[in-house]
């Protein structure tokens, strides 16, 4: 008979942490009611002007479906989940509030409706290799060297891709 106590010896209750988390120094404080009220109206909003522009299109039948089918779907799908985040919105704990960091998201949307405006004037390329290069030299702090290497690299790549491989009849230079 054993008269080793099996009770004595306690299981460790620490979860293990990983590299990926932020601590709790470095993360933002978190977002209250008002702000998930925000958000969630705004996604309403984006999810209704693109239901409108995707009904606009024409959605067809379910046999035959129009070119605003997919869009339509997505939009009222925005629309729905846009009404659960406000549903949600005071028991919600794990949104951050919005801070300076924040807005490199707007300039990154900014700078993808100057990319769609400019496309079809001058072509794909120079504007493919100017945004990817703002986005990982300014947005991403990379190095210059890294910056024009990739950004020169992916809009290749991209060429190669859909003008050289799937024959997409994007307006490009070459």
């Amino acid at each position: 008979m054993s008269t080793e106590n099996p009770s004595t010896e306690s299981p460790s209750t620490e979860s293990p942490s990983t590299a990926d988390e932020p601590s709790d120094d470095t993360r933002p404080p978190t977002a209250g009611t008002v702000t998930n009220l925000v958000t969630a109206a705004v996604v309403v909003v984006l999810g209704g002007a693109a239901l409108a522009g995707a009904l606009s299109l024409g959605t067809g039948s379910p046999s035959k479906p129009g070119p605003g089918t997919w869009p339509a779907l997505v939009s009222a799908a925005l629309i729905v989940l846009g009404v659960l985040l406000a549903a949600a919105a005071r028991r919600m704990d794990d949104a951050e509030q919005f801070t300076r960091t924040s807005l490199l998201v707007i300039v990154a949307v900014g700078t993808m409706v100057a990319y769609v405006a400019v496309i079809g004037v001058i072509g794909f390329e120079i504007p493919t290799a100017l945004l990817a290069f703002f986005w990982l030299r300014i947005l991403g702090r990379e190095s210059l060297r890294i910056s024009i290497v990739v950004s020169l690299a992916a809009t290749c790549a991209f060429y190669a891709l859909f003008v050289g491989a799937l024959k997409v009849t994007i307006p490009h230079l070459f």
